[in-house]
């Protein structure tokens, strides 16, 4: 059963390294919020290592710019590890070739930084790498359909740098990478992913771990944090790590949170996932 805590004091003196999601959980990309700071300050101010760990298709340099310019400190983390990270590293293997479609934003850019690939229409692509919408203001998967389908035809895998189907911009929901690669698949076509819940970004993450503390900090003594269940919460559970499963970003509606997550709520929104996080709160504090 999913216990559900009031504050993440009441158990963070288990863990010795918190893997923290961004989006939702720590800003809601236009600005911190406060109590999660003051809960990671305290955390960090005990010996607690805060690694952050996001599905942005950005590396992890350019995530920490972004952090600075919605005022997240510098000194609250201990590092960063992003999907962009793991997705980079898979394209410059050459798995994809050297001529890819870049979809995605203008704001991406960052992610081929210093990587041997060039941009091609389409038609010239031996892969596709999927960062976002074009435009995720206005666009949505229904948006790409006919050009998913050119894409299956001509045989194309798709790298998806961010498997986030959707997040939170301040108050409106907006599409992700992982909801084009979504369509991409149910029409038949092939894609990869390299964020959360999968394995590539954990891997990194230890690595990061040892990095930082100097020593490989224990699986027990690890917990996951973040409002995603089929992200955050699935990828702890297949890391075999602890979770706290943040009810007030994505699953706001269906678990009914005012402050804190509603036990029957909850507990029918985890059955229907199938997915049981360690323990649960309404927000990080």
């Amino acid at each position: 059963m999913t216990q559900i805590i009031e504050n993440f004091a009441d158990i963070s003196t288990k863990y010795d390294a918190a893997l923290v999601d961004l989006w939702g959980c720590l800003h809601n990309g236009v600005k911190p919020f406060t109590a999660a700071v003051l809960a990671l300050e305290k955390f960090r101010d005990n010996g607690g290592t805060v690694l952050l760990l996001t599905n942005s298709p950005r590396p992890s340099s350019s995530v920490f710019t972004q952090l600075d310019s919605i005022g997240v400190a510098r000194d609250l983390y201990a590092g960063c590890v992003s999907s962009g990270d793991a997705a980079r590293a898979a394209l410059a293997s050459g798995a994809y070739g050297k001529k890819v479609f870049a979809l995605g934003p203008e704001r991406d850019a960052p992610f081929y930084a210093g990587i041997d690939v060039d941009h091609v229409p389409l038609e010239q692509a031996t892969g596709i790498v999927c960062t976002g919408l074009f435009d995720d203001n206005t666009e949505t998967p229904e948006d790409y359909r006919a050009f998913f389908l050119q894409a299956k035809n001509n045989g194309l895998k798709m790298l998806c740098a961010n498997p986030d189907i959707m997040v939170d911009r301040g108050d409106t929901r907006i599409y992700c990478a992982g909801a084009l690669a979504q369509a991409y698949t149910q029409m038949g076509g092939e894609a990869h992913y390299f964020g959360k819940p999968h394995p590539p970004i954990y891997d990194l993450a230890y690595q990061k771990l040892i990095e930082i503390t100097g020593r490989e900090v224990m699986p027990k003594k690890i917990i996951a944090i973040g409002d995603g269940i089929n992200t955050d919460i699935r990828g702890a559970i297949g890391e075999d790590i602890d979770s706290l499963f943040i009810t007030g970003g994505l699953a706001a509606g269906e678990t009914a949170t005012d402050g804190q997550p509603n036990p029957e709520r909850l507990n029918t929104f985890l059955t229907k996932a199938q997915l049981t996080p360690t323990y649960s709160m309404g927000h990080l504090r």
